[in-house]
């Protein structure tokens, strides 16, 4: 009956007082029935908000029925009765095969992994339930995972350029070094557009991965601003989102767009946060970073799965090292990562639309370097230092990051025996060479 619609309506005290067959098959599987109240939750949810703003309230939801799940849009249209309801979809999605216990596994919308994650369309973390990673939110996906390749590719990859579901990713937790198997399912808000993904992580059987060197904590005050800071605005960010995305039902469109203008400043204050803590983090006198041997192509390729979504959206193609190709370097996996996503997201941001970043992997002179290159406007002569200096912008076309990034991004280089220096000029894109140790 895939498709059909059924409809059925809800009296003013939350009762399912008519339905056809199949929702009331629906209400029964979930041990209510006809005259008694809604007993499946989503649906409850969407008759009581209706009825409480008087408007029609539509979205889709996904409901158990026995052991599988029911894809379905659902109608909630108040009346001086109640609410009528209109149910359609009915795509069945069965449940898949568990492990040797038979329990059954992660359902993307109804996960039952060991912890949960969440990101927002720029792929930031918005939530995540592993222990003590709070501090993770607002900072990107790569940060808080290392991805294992298992010989079949990275899964992830694709999947985040193209916006598909995902499973199978294995995974290594930075901070504590845990393995874990990653699955997750791209959501879209109520217009359609890409909302970020929300997943869960399973934790593997074996000995834990030997967990990262743990950088010195900036100082215990800034440690607690940013927990101080981080929760209310992830919170605010949450609640902006689900506003602008009129998920509680129709809004005037200019209050969907100021919601969704408080979600991108709140984003935005998130990036801040965490530049001010790196920031405090690399002038330390005591901040170390470990040099280990890393394949700097590798860590290119990654780092453009990461932004391919964003350079999608303007039709920016990002042409990156070979698959085959592999060059070794010396310097710490993680901040090599946010180098070149920092180096590549300037690139994607500052390019016209349908244009192309490069990156290159070679070895010069004993360093092995990775150039990303773009067809931006170029940066002038007098301005290839003032770039790397803290708090500066060159342009208001700059964008509202905090000036910090690559101020950041070569304290890090050169805290791993490297250096990052541009080669630019005005309607000439610009080169940024990242460069490291040979390995």
């Amino acid at each position: 009956m895939s498709g059909s619609l059924a409809y059925g309506r809800v009296d003013r005290e939350g009762r399912l007082v008519e339905a056809e067959l199949p929702l009331q098959r629906l209400q029964e599987s979930a041990g209510s029935g006809l005259g008694q109240p809604v007993a499946v939750p989503q649906i409850a949810t969407m008759a009581r908000l209706a009825q409480r703003l008087g408007i029609l309230v539509s979205r889709c939801v996904i409901a158990a029925e026995g052991s599988d799940d029911l894809d379905l849009w659902v109608e909630a249209k108040p009346d001086d009765d109640g609410v009528a309801l209109s149910v359609g979809g009915w795509s069945r999605r069965p449940s898949r095969a568990g492990d040797e216990s038979g329990e059954r596994v992660y359902d993307f919308m109804r996960s039952r992994g060991d912890w949960l994650w969440e990101t927002d369309p720029s792929l930031k973390i918005t939530s995540v339930g592993a222990e003590g990673a709070d501090a993770l939110v607002g900072q990107p996906f790569g940060r808080m995972f290392q991805f294992v390749d298992t010989g079949e590719g990275l899964p992830i990859l694709e999947a985040l350029a193209t916006r598909a579901r995902f499973e199978g990713q294995e995974a290594v937790v930075r901070s504590s070094g845990e393995r874990v198997r990653l699955t997750g399912l791209p959501l879209m808000d109520g217009g359609g557009r890409f909302a970020g993904y929300r997943g869960s992580a399973f934790r593997l059987d074996g000995e834990p991965a030997p967990a990262e060197a743990q950088e010195p904590v900036a100082d215990a005050f800034g440690a607690r601003l940013e927990k101080a800071l981080r929760g209310p605005l992830s919170q605010i960010i949450s609640q902006a989102e689900n506003i602008g995305a009129q998920k509680d039902g129709p809004i005037r469109r200019d209050y969907a767009e100021y919601a969704n203008d408080i979600a991108s400043a709140g984003r935005h204050l998130l990036g801040v946060i965490g530049d001010l803590v790196d920031l405090q983090a690399i002038e330390r006198e005591d901040f170390r970073l470990r040099a280990e041997r890393i394949d700097i192509s590798d860590l290119a390729r990654r780092a453009a799965g990461l932004l391919k979504v964003r350079a999608s959206e303007r039709g920016i193609r990002i042409d990156m090292p070979a698959v085959d190709e592999t060059l070794w370097a010396a310097g710490d996996e993680g901040r090599i990562v946010q180098i070149l996503v920092n180096l590549i997201g300037n690139a994607v941001r500052h390019s016209p639309e349908n244009a192309s970043v490069w990156l290159r992997a070679e070895a010069q002179d004993g360093r092995a370097v990775l150039v990303v290159a773009d067809q931006g406007p170029g940066i002038a002569p007098g301005d290839h230092q003032r770039i790397f200096e803290k708090f500066t912008r060159i342009a208001p076309s700059d964008g509202v990051g905090s000036g910090l990034g690559l101020y950041i991004a070569r304290r890090l280089a050169r805290a791993m025996g490297g250096d990052i220096a541009v080669d630019s000029a005005p309607g000439q894109g610009a080169r940024f060479m990242l460069s490291l140790p040979l390995a």
